[in-house]
């Protein structure tokens, strides 16, 4: 590939949490119906190609997965639905970014859609990281960051690392 094809496209919804560090996106390809092998190979590519040392995947199924390797991007995949798998599942899936951005290396974190569960992730990293003071102002950043209401279960998952006294609800 050359020129332009060979640096790929920019993934849908792609966004710096913390820049040079921590990204958000879609799923490469696009999600459900709109989902498109040609356009998740560029997507793959501009991921590689800017610098991403590693894709985390939170989907519950290992689709993408092989198309990294065929690719030669290096990826990381732990499911990730929400508040409902409870707070040890969090602060794993918090551990692992914590991990894959360990001496300065850059994460690109996806689910399907960039919805409530990301942000509400990014949310909880950013407060459980010192980066926020509150449960509040990590959702409020969030918003901020993603352009996107954070809706409840955003919040839910923002409120299992906030302290208990914290009204982060609503």
């Amino acid at each position: 590939m050359r020129g332009k094809w060979a640096r790929g496209i920019v993934p849908r919804s792609f966004i710096w949490i913390i820049k040079d560090r921590i990204a958000v996106s879609e799923r490469p390809g696009g999600c459900g119906e709109v989902h498109r092998r040609v356009r998740r190979q560029e997507e793959i590519i501009w991921i590689r190609e800017n610098g991403f040392d590693t894709v985390l995947s939170l989907l519950a199924s290992d689709h993408n997965l092989h198309n990294y390797d065929e690719l030669d991007m290096a990826w990381s995949h732990i499911s990730f639905g929400g508040a409902g798998d409870g707070v040890q599942r969090l602060e794993e899936v918090l551990r692992r970014i914590d991990e894959l951005t360990a001496d300065g290396r850059r994460v690109l974190v996806h689910r399907e859609e960039l919805n409530d569960v990301v942000c509400g992730l990014m949310g909880a990293y950013l407060l459980r990281a010192g980066l926020a003071p509150t449960g509040p102002t990590a959702m409020s950043i969030a918003e901020q960051l993603t352009g996107r209401p954070l809706g409840s279960p955003g919040r839910a998952i923002v409120g299992l690392v906030a302290p208990p006294d914290e009204e982060v609800s609503g």
